[in-house]
């Protein structure tokens, strides 16, 4: 019996409330014999998972009451933290696809799992399908009576109230609530709103229809093509694609089994957009998501992978409440100098994860758990880091929480280096550019290839990442312009228009509309930001495999044509000395394998707590104070003008080849 996703009321007294346990779906059946008793574990769709694991079968055996007959109970099988609390499906999914005996050994010393039954559908030599839920549920207790807790447990359940449970689930992060009434028959194979998801976390499982080349140094597959199938259950309906979320061990593990669907035919009702070359397979496998939300045209917003799913057949796929987007909440301007913050309409994982955030700032410190099973101890959220406007480390973590959706994808794969504040912005800051020794579990931290000088970086992508850091009180988010796959290539090169102190702001928007009329003049298009302090940015996607040394000679020729037609106003002149005191000094120099710039969306040590904007165009011709962008006003900015920096992360790059030809016809030489 399957739960539908649909709203229910947190005190009915004719349902009952479980927690949504987070692993696959699992029938457990144990028959008697001489010795010790049969045990058999089938998933959802039918698949033989007893081999898979041997230390829940093991568990039965062992404990099994001799009088106590054959039983079949459903269940959730989870994975385990180290305290023994059940962790996200993350966790256990490569585990369901192993064969061999030593692999399965190997994985089950590492990752500890527990079966939680929840129904029972046989029971004392009778069929027990036809019983309400609250009557199947006192067999399943006299069942489950005097169970070792470690391996099997009995699902917890509480009746005509689930208020205190949803504020459970909420405060750890848990993936929802199952409401059930307590007078349904159990239906067998059947989708039921007499069940009903309660979900806190927005997850969907699809239908994987297709795969894109990966970029740089990546291997197996950039992203895999999402869909669903049609109202017929026939072709495809594209969603999205999903790039992020793979470890390399999953990469190999997918991408073989990609290679023995491979078809040459779209399964998709019409050919999805991609940015790399598809590649097609036979619609068979699924995955599980996480997605902030779903566009007004039915696509998924920042889907991140959980797991291949082979207890549900792609047949089986639909849709789960699917909403309209919400109406954008227009910005406040002139917020820049901490009178507050627009209101936003945030999706509900992060809204629980601020309010966390926020309850852990009232006692200073405490245990995050994130949706996906991370666990962070954070310590010291009441330290004031901008003194002038109040800004605590706490407020940087919600800033951060709710605006991980739109830079998390900036920063993946790519090592960062670390700007530490551990006493606000009016102290000392040092740079640290090795990653700690001992990272939390979910916290990436990797050598990068040819960097004899750090043992290890992080590398950003992820959200505990970026909390963490912030714990150590790094401000900024200052990434690298290469991937850690391909350190040597850079995705994009970038102009910084630093002003000298005598250099006025609306001068730096004049150099930024020189750079702009220069590059467009070449056929180039190019992505402004704020610097979040006192300058602008000028970023340019370059095409695959370029060098570090071919984007910044392309940006110093840009940058010396400026100087020479503006040589009052903008310059290149290395030496701060023989600078006009009032000129814009356009830097070239970050274009260099391992430096960095703070990236779009940052937070800065500014004193009016600037965060780096994209900005448009002509939001640039216009005029603007910096100081309206500001890590309290950006997410409602946000949520008006959408995802500005998502050009420059998917355009496949300029063409410098002939960019560089133009500058050749133009200014010679």
């Amino acid at each position: 019996m399957l739960a539908t996703l649909a709203d229910a009321p947190l005190d009915d007294p004719g349902l009952v409330y479980e927690p949504k346990y987070d692993g696959i779906r699992a029938l457990v059946a144990v028959v008697p014999a001489k010795g010790k008793p049969v045990v058999t574990i089938s998933s959802r769709a039918g698949n033989d998972k007893t081999a898979q694991f041997p230390e829940i079968v093991e568990a039965f055996q062992k404990w099994w009451p001799a009088d106590a007959g054959a039983a079949l109970l459903d269940g959730e099988i989870v994975a385990l933290d180290p305290d023994g609390v059940p962790r996200s499906f993350g966790h256990i999914q490569e585990r369901i696809h192993l064969v061999a005996e030593r692999d399965v050994a190997r994985r089950a010393a590492t990752q500890p799992v527990a079966f939680i039954a929840f129904d029972v559908l046989f029971a004392g030599g009778k069929d027990l399908c036809a019983l309400p839920l609250d009557e199947r549920r006192v067999h399943l207790e006299a069942v489950m009576r005097g169970v070792p807790a470690a391996v099997l447990r009995l699902a917890r359940q509480v009746r005509g109230d689930g208020t205190a449970l949803m504020a459970e689930a909420q405060a750890e992060s848990w993936e929802g609530l199952v409401a059930k009434d307590a007078r349904s028959p159990y239906r067998p194979g059947k989708r039921s709103a007499e069940w009903r998801k309660l979900k806190l976390v927005k997850r969907q499982e699809l239908v994987v229809g297709g795969w894109t080349a990966p970029r740089g140094s990546r291997h197996r597959f950039g992203s895999l093509i999402l869909g669903v199938p049609g109202n017929d259950g026939g072709v495809l309906k594209y969603v999205g694609h999903v790039g992020g979320g793979f470890s390399q061990e999953a990469l190999r593990a997918i991408g073989a089994r990609l290679d023995a669907l491979a078809q040459k035919t779209c399964p998709f009702d019409a050919v999805p957009p991609s940015n790399e070359t598809p590649h097609w397979v036979r619609p068979e496998l699924v995955a599980e998501v996480r997605f902030s939300e779903w566009t007004q045209d039915g696509h998924l917003r920042h889907p991140i992978f959980l797991g291949l799913r082979d207890d549900v057949t792609a047949e089986s796929v639909r849709v789960e409440g699917q909403p309209p987007r919400p109406d954008p909440v227009p910005a406040k301007r002139g917020m820049g100098r901490g009178e507050g913050s627009a209101t936003v309409d945030l999706p509900r994982e992060t809204q629980l994860l601020l309010d966390a955030l926020t309850e852990i700032e009232s006692r200073n410190s405490g245990r995050l758990r994130l949706a996906n099973g991370d666990v962070l101890e954070l310590g010291n959220l009441q330290k004031v880091l901008w003194p002038e406007l109040g800004i605590t480390k706490g407020e940087l973590l919600r800033y951060y929480a709710t605006i991980a959706p739109q830079l998390l994808p900036v920063v993946n794969d790519r090592p960062l280096v670390m700007r530490r504040f551990p006493d606000g912005i009016a102290r000392a800051a040092f740079y640290q550019h090795r990653a700690p020794d001992d990272v939390p579990a979910g916290v990436r931290a990797e050598p990068v290839p040819g960097d004899t000088d750090v043992p290890a970086r992080l590398i950003g992508g992820s959200l505990t990442t970026l909390l963490y850091m912030t714990q150590l009180a790094v401000l900024s988010q200052d990434p690298f312009f290469s991937r850690v796959q391909s350190p040597s290539i850079m995705d994009f090169a970038a102009i910084d228009l630093d002003p000298m102190d005598g250099a006025t702001f609306e001068r730096v928007l004049d150099v930024a509309r020189w750079v702009r009329d220069e590059l467009e003049a070449l056929g180039v298009t190019a992505f402004p930001k704020t610097s979040g302090a006192s300058g602008l940015h000028v970023f340019i996607p370059l095409p695959p495999r370029t060098p570090y040394e071919a984007g910044r000679l392309f940006c110093q020729i840009v940058g010396e044509i400026v100087a020479k037609k503006h040589p009052k106003e903008a310059t290149v002149e290395r030496t701060v000395g023989k600078r006009d005191p009032t000129s814009v000094y356009v830097d070239c120099l970050q274009n260099i394998e391992g430096k960095t710039l703070a990236c779009a969306y940052s937070a800065r040590a500014s004193d009016y707590g600037g965060a780096s904007t994209p900005l448009t165009w002509a939001e640039v011709d216009a005029g603007f104070d910096r100081r309206d962008f500001t890590m309290r006003t950006l997410p409602a900015r946000v949520r008006e003008v959408g995802d500005l920096w998502e050009g420059l992360r998917t355009s496949p790059g300029i063409d410098l080849t002939a960019a560089l030809d133009r500058v050749q016809k133009r200014h010679g030489g």
